[in-house]
């Protein structure tokens, strides 16, 4: 998000909260966690950071996870008094505000809030919707306690305070602003009243996560762009020393402090001279006056007609600019060399100060995954420590009373769980720090229990099995208990029914990936929809190369959906890439998987493909 650094989230609980009875409004039971915990969740992706405006229970909040800023006023002077407690205290440049009782607001509030601030260059931003009256005519509503403001305003708000003033809305005649117009009015629902919240528990028909379309059965574009918006990298950033860093995303960039190389330089071992002295038609002989070795610089100055024995690496003296291999020497003596004409050509083998990096410029960019190559590079530089993301923590398990792991004795009708070691394999390969929770048995209470668990100890929540329409298919309905499902049915196969959401328990939050049961559809699922999202939580962007092949066989396919089918990419005889099939392609054939080196993707559109017809293919080399 643009600029999410330059901006610090404050959650508004500062009031009495009287009409919701004895418990703190923000501290209400909702879906599994607190109101609080829900705009938590929803306002920690798009800021820097996030502080809670609280004056009593400040134990209770300090618990999600987030510092306390209890008001400067004495009194409970309302959501002014916060504001002006929070732009006292913000580090950053911007304050965002939301109130605790709003658990659906955007999760786009800030990034469009932020635009409109610095294209109108305005001293606050405010959310505004449509809404409709009794008599059913429109007029813009405005949100004051959704607003984006920048710090420096402090003087003009503590100067409305000092006039006895209270109203949100009431100083905004002293400075600039900019209004913000969102479609969804809905999600700036504030919860008043227990009766309210009764009637907001049920999830909405379509949650505010929701990004258009039927989540009965998205199609796998839609679903892809979903996650990719939705999903924010992790912010932590740790140094480690560079031997560390392998497999680890750069958080910043690496900038060069030298140049490399570091002098004009020799490409072979040989004679440096002046091009320039080369007769044209006739042999050139130069006298040889040093020797120049690598790491060893020579001070003289080279004369006319003179030149240097010279080694791989050696700094070219000053003034000469070619080197000729000794390999091509037309006569070699004790104190001489003869260059042949025509054999070497001015400015050959010369390798020049910066040609690789030059200082101040970036060596690698930040959000690369640093390889071997990456290690040497660095070092290359003198540089012995890098920033990078956090290692993400990703929990995952099976669900289903068939499961059994390995070592256990195989009941009739069960069979032993393979989803774990897959996905234990791919999650490693991403360099993800693993929290391996088992198989969980066809029971709602353990379901939710390990979910919890889950989300309170981990950014994201991987599980297989428990996601489909089946009276014992538990993980969507608690999904929606616990906090939001983006969707849950996919336009697609194998893997139809996969979800995606976000949970939360206790303050903590983690997004969650449903992925179905039968082995190749938790792969296909992984590979096409997880593998990015965990990659951009670590600030990776890792998209999959496309490649083109040519079908050796028909392959038969229904438009409607889009189709993933395992197959072995070869080159033919006429030197292009072809792919076939590996057979059966069941969702729970996983032999079929282990031998494929690739897969088929058949864009929804497509029906079958015949004999020679272009496909799409995506290499497995590397990832599962």
């Amino acid at each position: 998000m643009t600029h999410q650094n330059s901006i610090t989230g404050m959650i508004l609980a500062g009031g009495r909260g009287t009409r919701m009875g004895r418990v703190d409004k923000g501290l209400q039971p909702f879906r599994g966690a607190t109101l609080a915990a829900h705009v938590l969740l929803r306002l920690a992706p798009q800021v820097a950071g996030v502080a809670i405006n609280a004056n009593r229970n400040q134990a209770t909040y300090e618990a999600m996870g987030a510092p306390v800023w209890p008001d400067d006023m004495q009194g409970y002077e309302g959501p002014l008094a916060g504001l002006q407690t929070g732009l006292r205290r913000c580090a950053t440049e911007l304050l965002l505000t939301a109130p605790c009782d709003s658990p659906f607001l955007p999760a786009d509030l800030a990034q469009r809030l932020l635009a409109a601030l610095r294209e109108q260059d305005a001293d606050l931003a405010v959310a505004v919707t449509m809404e409709a009256d009794e008599s059913g005519d429109a007029y813009q509503r405005v949100h004051p306690v959704f607003s984006l403001v920048k710090t420096g305003v402090l003087p003009q708000l503590s100067a409305y305070l000092d006039s006895g003033a209270r109203r949100m809305d009431g100083w905004y005649k002293s400075i600039r602003v900019a209004q913000v117009l969102f479609d969804d009015a809905a999600a700036f629902r504030n919860i008043n009243t227990l009766a309210d919240l009764k009637d907001m528990e049920k999830p909405a028909a379509r949650p505010a996560l929701q990004a258009g379309g039927d989540p009965d059965a998205m199609d796998v574009e839609q679903a892809q762009r979903v996650i990719h918006d939705y999903i924010e990298p992790v912010r932590t950033v740790e140094k480690v020393a560079l031997r560390a860093a392998l497999d680890r995303v750069l958080a910043a960039d690496i900038v060069s402090p030298i140049s490399v190389p570091a002098h004009d330089n020799s490409a072979m071992d040989g004679y440096a001279f002046r091009g320039a002295e080369l007769l044209a038609g006739a042999p050139t002989t130069f006298r040889i006056t040093a020797v120049v070795l690598a790491g060893r610089p020579c001070a003289l100055r080279i004369g006319p007609g003179e030149c240097v024995r010279i080694m791989t690496g050696g700094v070219m003296p000053e003034g000469l600019d070619t080197v000729l291999p000794q390999e091509l020497a037309a006569a070699i003596t004790a104190d001489s060399v003869t260059v042949a004409p025509g054999s070497i050509a001015t400015g050959a083998n010369r390798r020049f100060k910066g040609e690789d990096l030059m200082a101040g410029a970036p060596a690698l960019r930040k959000g690369k995954t640093v390889r071997p190559a990456d290690l040497g590079l660095i070092a290359s530089l003198g540089i012995a420590e890098v920033a990078v993301r956090r290692r993400l923590r990703v929990a995952f398990f099976s669900t289903g009373d068939e499961l059994r792991s390995i070592g256990e004795p195989l009941d009739a009708g069960c069979i032993y769980d393979s989803n774990r070691y897959t996905l234990y394999g791919m999650l490693r390969r991403l360099g993800c720090d693993v929290v391996d929770m088992g198989t969980v048995p066809d029971d709602p209470r353990a379901l939710e229990e390990a979910l919890r668990s889950a989300c309170e100890s981990a950014d994201a929540v991987l599980t297989t099995g428990g996601v489909s329409s089946g009276d014992v298919d538990y993980i969507r309905r608690i999904m929606a208990e616990l906090g939001e499902v983006a969707f849950w049915k996919m336009n697609m196969r194998p893997g139809r029914p996969m979800a995606f959401g976000r949970i939360g328990s206790n303050g903590r939050g983690a997004y969650l990936f449903g992925l179905p049961g039968n082995p190749v559809a938790a792969m296909v699922g992984f590979y096409f929809f997880a593998r990015p999202a965990l990659l951009r939580m670590m600030g990776a962007e890792s998209a999959l190369p496309v490649l083109r092949a040519r079908s050796a066989q028909a392959i038969r396919k229904k438009p409607g959906r889009t189709e993933y089918q395992r197959g072995i990419l070869s080159v033919n005889g006429d030197g292009e890439r072809e792919v076939r099939i590996t057979g059966s392609q069941g969702s729970g054939i996983l032999r079929s998987m282990s031998e494929a080196n690739c897969m088929v993707v058949l864009p929804a559109a497509q029906g079958d493909a015949a004999v020679g017809d272009l496909v799409d293919v995506v290499l497995f080399d590397g990832l599962v």
